[in-house]
């Protein structure tokens, strides 16, 4: 599942002390509401999707998932170019100048929510309906540990080769059995050094099919 159109883009930036930021807020017309933060001084992205729930199958009103990556060094522009942009002309429609190719992603981490001020302090905001569902990958988590963020703030989730022993979300009919979920997200309009959209694709380990009811592909 990709999401790629959204009713409004909204961003806004802070960029004083530890709030070094780049936000963005994404609306799908089937209510489905994303959101991108970039935290500069941590060196952190943090994507957070909010998916309205189908009452009629049992689902609760709405799921929480966060992803949080490494941000790369001029991978977007600065919050203080970002700001300009914005009051220059706040009511734009921000358009697309490039698209860049589908990123895909395997987050084989989890991020422990009570400790996630210490790797952004961004997090606990974003990923605040997310507490259980807030994924990170090895490569990144390295990163951030020579950095020094403390060990705390990660754990273990099952070793890839054991998740590659584990079925798709989308092969498995049991609601109760654990499985690899994959969730796509587009972002139709971001601030790179040009306006940037780019798709991403999350996999990651759910202990029930039922927190994975979207995933549908074979």
């Amino acid at each position: 599942m990709f999401l790629k159109e959204y009713v409004y883009v909204h961003a806004y930036t802070c960029g004083r002390g530890d709030a070094d930021s780049i936000s963005l807020e994404l609306r799908k017309p089937d209510g489905t509401l994303v959101s991108f933060t970039a935290d500069f001084k941590k060196d952190v992205k943090i994507f957070r999707a909010l998916i309205l729930g189908e009452l009629e199958k049992g689902q609760s009103q709405f799921q929480a998932l966060c992803f949080v990556t490494q941000l790369q060094h001029n991978e977007i522009i600065p919050s203080e170019a970002m700001a300009k942009l914005r009051q220059k002309n706040p009511r734009a429609v921000r358009q697309a100048e490039e698209v860049r190719g589908l990123e895909h992603l395997h987050m084989d981490v989890a991020v422990n929510f009570s400790q996630g001020a210490l790797l952004s302090p961004h997090l606990h905001n974003v990923c605040a309906e997310a507490v259980d569902a807030i994924f990170a990958r090895q490569e990144d988590v390295r990163f951030w540990l020579e950095q020094g963020v403390d060990s705390s703030v990660f754990e273990a989730l099952p070793k890839a080769s054991e998740q590659a022993e584990l079925p798709r979300c989308g092969q498995v009919g049991d609601r109760a059995k654990p499985c690899v979920c994959r969730y796509g997200l587009s972002l139709a309009w971001y601030p790179c050094m040009l306006n940037c959209q780019k798709s991403y694709s999350f996999d990651f380990y759910v202990p029930q099919r039922q927190l994975c009811l979207w995933d549908e592909d074979p």
